[in-house]
């Protein structure tokens, strides 16, 4: 805001909320990524304390799609760009080995003190002002993710 105030340019300020899908980074240490990465692997799944806190996911081309009207409209104050739809960190790993159809375990860790109990946007601006919301909902986009990933760590694993 001050960069649009000062140099008088057209701005758009979005928040992403937890994105994932093909091309997510194998160890960025996000939940979509660790769980694919563990359950591809036949690793245990780790879930911070007892699972319960949740998380809303968003497919990367729902995101792209609410950046781009985004981009075209008029608005320059923040617009949340995220996935309303809330599960717990317990209910994706679950879907996470579904949808692999891996043997995978899940393991339980103490949860860190910073972990927040709870991440959910509220999208009604971009609802009102883009005539956007996500359409992709978990399991679809993990499934569409998921020759990424077996691809992406075949890689890893022939460089090494």
């Amino acid at each position: 805001m001050a960069y649009r105030r000062e140099h008088k340019v057209e701005t758009r300020i979005v928040r992403i909320f937890n994105t994932y899908g093909p091309r997510l980074q194998l160890n960025d240490g996000r939940v979509v990524s660790n769980f694919m990465k563990q359950a591809l692997r036949g690793e245990p799944l780790t879930v911070y304390g007892d699972g319960r806190q949740t998380r809303s996911f968003c497919y990367v081309s729902d995101e792209i799609d609410g950046f781009l009207r985004l981009s075209k409209s008029d608005e320059h104050l923040p617009v949340n760009i995220g996935n309303p739809n809330e599960f717990t960190i317990l209910e994706c790993a679950q879907l996470v080995l579904k949808v692999t159809g891996s043997k995978s375990q899940i393991r339980y860790e103490p949860l860190p003190q910073d972990d927040p109990k709870q991440r959910r946007p509220d999208i009604t601006k971009a609802r009102q002002l883009l005539q956007w919301e996500p359409k992709i909902d978990l399991e679809t986009g993990l499934r569409q993710s998921l020759d990424y990933f077996k691809k992406a760590l075949a890689e890893e694993a022939a460089m090494k």
